[in-house]
């Protein structure tokens, strides 16, 4: 229903993880000067903005965003900030093999706030993920709807904050 409300995307974002996706946000950002962009846990500020400022994209518009420490609370960290804005639909971008997992995160998270997405794939030589990936972060989504919290204090390998 919102897609259908709101066809065009209000906003751009980016799920930070290598140096591919940014490059992609900032071409995205230029060809679309009203938007605004998320980087969520992303490239360090210099090397994010150096990928922004290169596309002629004004930092004014650039969010980084470094509370993520995966991909469920890449999108529980910032789907209140895309509601207080008015954002009912957002360009995700993401890696190839990391699409389908951020998605069925996307689907419950934003969609329990009434935002739509519009995948922006970017290509990799990354093998896909296994299932059980996609599985459990659901799983995680739900508990976040249900409870407010993602598990990810559970991890026994957390990845490294670039904050």
């Amino acid at each position: 229903m919102t897609s259908y409300q709101h066809p065009r995307p209000q906003s751009i974002l980016v799920l930070g993880g290598g140096n591919t996706r940014e490059p992609v946000a900032a071409q995205l950002a230029a060809q679309n000067s009203t938007l605004d962009v998320w980087v969520s846990s992303g490239l360090v500020p210099s090397q994010a903005n150096e990928f922004f400022l290169t596309e002629d994209v004004s930092l004014t518009r650039v969010n980084l965003d470094y509370r993520a420490t995966d991909t469920v609370t890449n999108f529980t960290t910032l789907v209140t900030q895309f509601q207080t804005r008015d954002i009912h639909h957002i360009y995700l971008i993401t890696s190839d093999f990391h699409m389908p997992r951020a998605k069925a995160i996307a689907f419950w998270v934003l969609g329990s706030r009434g935002i739509a997405y519009t995948p922006v794939v970017v290509p990799s030589k990354e093998p896909s993920e296994p299932p059980h990936k996609v599985v459990r972060d659901v799983a995680r989504s739900w508990l976040w709807l249900i409870t407010g919290r993602t598990g990810s204090s559970l991890d026994p390998d957390p990845p490294i904050s670039s904050s």
